[in-house]
C-alpha cells in the first residue's frame, strides 16, 4: 500500500434506521450510525449506534429521555419555554445553561459477512448500565486486541461526556471496563498492538475554552485503563478541519506506516449551525507513532451523496470502521448522523 494519491472505488449504503426495530413501541429510531468495525470468524461485525427518541408529542413540551438506575428509560416533558434549541441533537435550559440531549442512544452488532452488505440485524445490544451513561452510549470504535475485541464508546450523562472500555469475545456478552479518559473528551481509538511495551491511543480532548486549533492526541498506557505521557499530535490545518478534528478508526498497521483515518469538521459560523464532516487520512511512524509521515491535504471523503447529505445532520461523513478484507479497505462511517454507510477506498 503506498501513499500520497487516493481513490473511492465505491460508497454504499448499508443501514436505514427504518431497519432496526426501536426497544419500545413508544420510540422512534431516528439514527443508525457510526459503526465500529471488525473481523470476527472471517466475517465482517459492526457495533452499530442506534439513536431513538419518542414517538408522543404534547403541545408546549419537548420529550427528553434518559437512563435511571430504578426505572430504565424515563422520559422529561419540559416546558418549551424553559429550553431553547441548540441544533437538531440539544437543547439548552435556560435557567442555568445546562443542555440535554433530545435522544438517547445505544449498540447494537449487525452482522454484515463479506462486509458490502447487512447480513442480519438481530445482533446482540449494549446499552446504559450507570449514572454516567445516564444519556446514552455511543460512537463506539472497536480494536481486535490480546485475544478481545475491546471498544472505546462514549459515556453521556448529567456529568458530562467521556469514554469508557469494553471488550468482547463473541459479540453476544460484554465486558464493561470503566471511563479511561474522563470529561470532556472523545474520539479515543486503541492502536492494534503495542509499541514499544506500551498501549497507544489517540484521543480528542474537547476543552470548552478555545486557546488553539482543535487537536488530536496520543497517550500511553500499560494496562489499558490508566492512561499517561499524553502529547500533542495534530491540529486542525484547513477548512474543512476547523472546527474539530478527531480519530475515525483504529489505525491499520501497513508496511508504510500506521494508516489513520480522522474526521474534520468545519467550524460553524452561525447559531444552530452543525458544520459539514469529512474524512482525511494520515500516515504515523511504525515504532514512533508521534511523527507524521505523510497527511492528506483535502479530504479523502466529503459528503456528496444524498444519504450524506439529507438527515438528521445534514453533510457528515464521520469514519468510526475499517476492515482490510479481500485485498480491499473498506471503511465505516455515520451518513448524515442518520444512516450507515462503506466505502472502498484505494490509496496508491
Amino acid at each position: 500500500m503506498r501513499f500520497g494519491h487516493h481513490e473511492i472505488h465505491s460508497r454504499r449504503l448499508l443501514l436505514r434506521p427504518r431497519d432496526i426495530p426501536p426497544t419500545r413501541d413508544d420510540f422512534e429510531v431516528i439514527g443508525v450510525f457510526n459503526p465500529g468495525a471488525a473481523l470476527y470468524r472471517d466475517e465482517v461485525v459492526l457495533l452499530v449506534r442506534v439513536a431513538e427518541q419518542p414517538r408522543e408529542r404534547r403541545n408546549g413540551f419537548t420529550p427528553l429521555p434518559r437512563w435511571t438506575v430504578e426505572s430504565g428509560i424515563v422520559i422529561d416533558w419540559v416546558p418549551n419555554d424553559e429550553i431553547e434549541p441548540i441544533d437538531t441533537r440539544v437543547v439548552r435550559r435556560k435557567s442555568d445553561g445546562i443542555i440535554r440531549l433530545t435522544f438517547i442512544s445505544h449498540l447494537q452488532v449487525i452482522y454484515c459477512g463479506d462486509g458490502g452488505s447487512v447480513v442480519s440485524t438481530s445482533g446482540a445490544a449494549f446499552s446504559a448500565q450507570s449514572e454516567l451513561e445516564e444519556f446514552g452510549v455511543e460512537d463506539p470504535r472497536l480494536t481486535p486486541l490480546d485475544g478481545r475485541y475491546y471498544f472505546t464508546y462514549v459515556a453521556v450523562s448529567s456529568h458530562g461526556v467521556a469514554t469508557a472500555l469494553a471488550s468482547t469475545a463473541d459479540f453476544q456478552t460484554f465486558e464493561r471496563h470503566g471511563l479511561i479518559f474522563c470529561l470532556e473528551n472523545k474520539d479515543v481509538v486503541l492502536f492494534p498492538q503495542r509499541i514499544g511495551g506500551s498501549y497507544v491511543a489517540l484521543h480528542r480532548p474537547n476543552g470548552a475554552t478555545r486557546f488553539a486549533r482543535p487537536e488530536m492526541w496520543l497517550a500511553k498506557s500499560s494496562d489499558l485503563i490508566h492512561w499517561g505521557q499524553h502529547a500533542w499530535l495534530a491540529s486542525g490545518q484547513a477548512e474543512w478541519e476547523s472546527g474539530r478534528i478527531g480519530a475515525g478508526p483504529p489505525p491499520i498497521w501497513t508496511d508504510a506506516g500506521w494508516l489513520t483515518i480522522y474526521h474534520g469538521n468545519v467550524l460553524e459560523r452561525h447559531r444552530g449551525e452543525v458544520g459539514s464532516y469529512s474524512a482525511g487520512a494520515m500516515l504515523l511512524d511504525l515504532e514512533q507513532p508521534s511523527r507524521i509521515l505523510w497527511r492528506s491535504s483535502t479530504p479523502i471523503l466529503e459528503p456528496t451523496a444524498d444519504f450524506e447529505r439529507q438527515g438528521f445532520v445534514p453533510g457528515v461523513i464521520f469514519p468510526t470502521g475499517a476492515v482490510e478484507k479481500s485485498g480491499k479497505l473498506l471503511v465505516y462511517y455515520g451518513a448524515a448522523d442518520t444512516y450507515t454507510a462503506v466505502a472502498e477506498v484505494i490509496f496508491m
